[in-house]
C-alpha cells in the first residue's frame, strides 16, 4: 500500500493518524476562515496532520429548503483564501462530472459523496484531474464491493486514493458501522479513513433534516482507530445549534482537542503492539 499525499499529509500505513474535518458546508467566508484557524491550532498542538473540508454546495440535503452552500465560484473562491492565507490542504466534494476540473484548480483532493461512489463518469472526471481522491463508501455497499469504484479510478490513470467508512444502512433512520469494514477495505490495497460523525447521522429523522447522536462519537471513534484506520473525517463546528448542515452530528470544536489527544494515544499503541507482532 502506498501513502496518498493531499498537499503534503501522507495517508496510509506508517504514517500519522491524519486528520480530515471541517464543516459539512462553507456558511460564508469569515466563518470557514475562523475555523479552519482553529482547528489547525488544535491539530497542531496534537500533532496530528490536517487537510481542512467544507462543501460549496450540498446537493443531496433532505428537503429542498435546506442550506446548500454558496455555490462553486464562490465556494472555491473561498477555499483557496483558507489554503493561501492559513497555508492548509484543502478537500471539497464533487457532485457532477463537470464540477471536477473546476475544483481540483483549487483543492488539493476531490471527495466522492458516497450516495454517488458507483456513478461512473462522476469518478472518471473525477481521477483525470490527478488530483488525490477520496472515495465515500455508500451506505448501500459492502466493503468488498468498493474495488469496483477504485478500479475505475485507477483505470482512469490515478492511483492515488483513499476509502472512507462512513456506515451502512440499518433501516429506519439509522446506520451501523461493521468494524470488520477497516481490514476488509485495507484489503483492496487503499488507505482507510473513517468518517466518524456522518457515522452517528440519523438520515432524515428531523422532520425534513438528518438527525445524530454525537455522544457516539468518541466511542466510535476509538474503536476505528483501535482498529487500524489510517486517518479521520470529522465534520466540526464551533456551534452544532446553529449550523447550517449537519450540526446534529458534527463534532463540537470544544471537543475537539480532548477527542484528538486520547485518538493519538490509541493510535501509538496500537503501532507498539504491531511493531511487536
Amino acid at each position: 500500500m502506498n501513502p496518498v499525499i493531499i498537499g503534503g499529509v501522507r495517508f496510509g500505513r506508517g504514517c500519522p493518524l491524519g486528520l480530515i474535518g471541517g464543516p459539512c458546508v462553507i456558511e460564508s467566508e469569515a466563518h470557514a476562515l475562523s475555523l479552519a484557524e482553529r482547528i489547525s491550532a488544535i491539530t497542531s498542538r496534537r500533532g496530528v496532520p490536517f487537510v481542512f473540508k467544507a462543501s460549496f454546495d450540498k446537493a443531496n440535503r433532505t428537503s429542498l429548503n435546506a442550506f446548500r452552500g454558496p455555490g462553486i465560484d464562490e465556494g472555491l473562491r473561498i477555499l483557496e483564501r483558507v489554503k493561501r492565507e492559513l497555508g492548509l490542504p484543502v478537500l471539497t466534494d464533487v457532485h457532477e462530472a463537470a464540477q471536477a476540473a473546476p475544483a481540483a484548480k483549487i483543492a488539493d483532493a476531490l471527495q466522492i459523496p458516497a450516495f454517488l461512489s458507483r456513478q461512473t463518469d462522476l469518478l472518471v472526471a473525477a481521477a483525470r484531474t490527478g488530483r488525490p481522491i477520496n472515495l465515500k463508501k455508500g451506505q448501500f455497499l459492502a466493503p468488498q464491493d468498493m474495488r469496483h469504484a477504485i478500479a475505475k479510478v485507477a483505470a482512469s490513470g490515478n492511483d492515488q486514493v483513499v476509502v472512507t467508512e462512513r456506515g451502512v444502512t440499518f433501516g429506519y433512520n439509522n446506520l451501523v458501522v461493521d468494524m470488520r469494514a477497516f481490514p476488509l477495505l485495507r484489503r483492496l490495497g487503499a488507505p482507510v479513513i473513517f468518517d466518524v460523525t456522518h457515522s452517528v447521522q440519523l438520515p432524515g429523522d428531523a422532520n425534513g433534516a438528518s438527525g445524530g447522536q454525537p455522544e457516539f462519537i468518541v466511542p466510535l471513534a476509538s474503536a476505528g482507530v483501535a482498529a487500524g484506520i489510517d486517518g479521520l473525517f470529522l465534520e466540526i463546528h464551533d456551534a452544532p445549534a446553529k449550523a447550517k448542515s449537519d450540526g446534529s452530528n458534527a463534532c463540537p470544536l470544544d471537543e475537539l482537542e480532548p477527542l484528538l489527544e486520547r485518538l493519538v494515544r490509541i493510535a501509538a499503541a496500537v503501532q507498539e503492539a504491531a511493531a511487536h507482532a
